[in-house]
């Protein structure tokens, strides 16, 4: 069986004045976490796994680099074809018994895809997803969803598509820590890149994204190197720890370690509830996370 292993990471800079607050003041109620979704995005390559990673604008709670996601929205609910798991069979899968909510993930989780990145994750059957969704007419689509001009349903509908949701698979879930000013209680999803697909930025609101091999990320963890690429005030001269949420990192090395998009979908995962805690380590604040560590005999559980 796994055992927790006890994991420090960096606190990251735009959480310092809220974590001094946090023990300066006493702890108190922690602020309302917002509900989100995010996609591991992956494909193989002859160099390893790789998964896309996009800039975030301000102070995401998801990571100033991480996976195309974010907040549920009010639309999410709305009725749209659906194929593969049921909402039910989803409930199960996350470890919750709110229905509605599990279904409001995986739509939010396939809506921030397309909106971030253009990859739909819906098609007319079982057998078949869209392709070609690189064009100027996809980019007002997905421009129109970002902006809430359109909602994903039309989008769909208009088309004739549904939902694929048998293409996701259930990761793990993510929460703020509670002295964080933004918390978002976070799902994260996979999903392996559809033929006749490519990711792009969104027109007018994307920065910087690629994808990234998630062997070298992981090897190259301590240099500045992604940071310095994104060319972003934020990013520029800081390490992956300092531009990743522990989370986003966590599950880099698990795709580091794991043997192509089948090997790490394959993981077996239970639900389980992953929140960094504040914790000072000579002298120094930092996250600790409680994660659960891969033994002999059980590698094929998340660590």
């Amino acid at each position: 069986m796994p055992h927790l292993a006890r994991r420090l990471f960096a606190l990251p800079q735009d959480l310092e004045g809220a974590a001094q607050s946090w023990l300066e003041h006493g702890e108190r109620t922690p602020r309302a976490a917002r509900y989100a979704s995010s996609v591991v995005l992956l494909r193989d390559s002859p160099t390893g796994l790789e998964t896309w990673l996009g800039y975030r604008p301000g102070s995401s709670p998801l990571g100033v680099l991480a996976f195309p996601g974010g907040s549920l929205d009010p639309a999410d609910d709305e009725a749209m074809g659906w194929l593969g798991p049921s909402p039910h069979h989803w409930a199960e899968q996350m470890g919750t018994d709110d229905v509605g909510l599990a279904r409001r993930h995986v739509v939010g989780a396939i809506r921030e895809l397309f909106e971030e990145t253009g990859v739909l994750l819906a098609g007319p059957d079982m057998s078949n997803t869209v392709e070609a969704t690189s064009t100027s007419e996809w980019m007002r689509a997905r421009v129109a969803v970002a902006d809430q001009e359109k909602t994903l349903a039309q989008v769909l509908g208009k088309r004739g598509l549904s939902l694929r949701t048998d293409l996701l698979k259930s990761l793990v879930n993510w929460r703020s820590p509670d002295f964080a000013h933004r918390r978002f209680d976070t799902r994260y999803f996979a999903a392996t890149l559809p033929l006749g697909q490519e990711p792009s930025l969104l027109e007018g609101k994307g920065v910087w994204g690629r994808w990234v091999n998630a062997a070298q990320v992981i090897q190259e963890r301590d240099t500045t190197s992604l940071g310095d690429e994104a060319g972003q005030e934020n990013t520029v001269g800081r390490t992956l720890g300092e531009l990743l949420v522990p989370g986003s990192e966590i599950m880099l090395e698990k795709m580091a370690a794991a043997n192509g998009c089948i090997a790490y979908l394959s993981y077996k995962r239970k639900p389980h509830v992953y929140q960094p805690s504040l914790v000072e380590e000579d002298g120094k604040l930092m996250l600790e996370v409680e994660a659960a560590k891969t033994v002999a005999g059980d590698h094929q559980r998340e660590r």
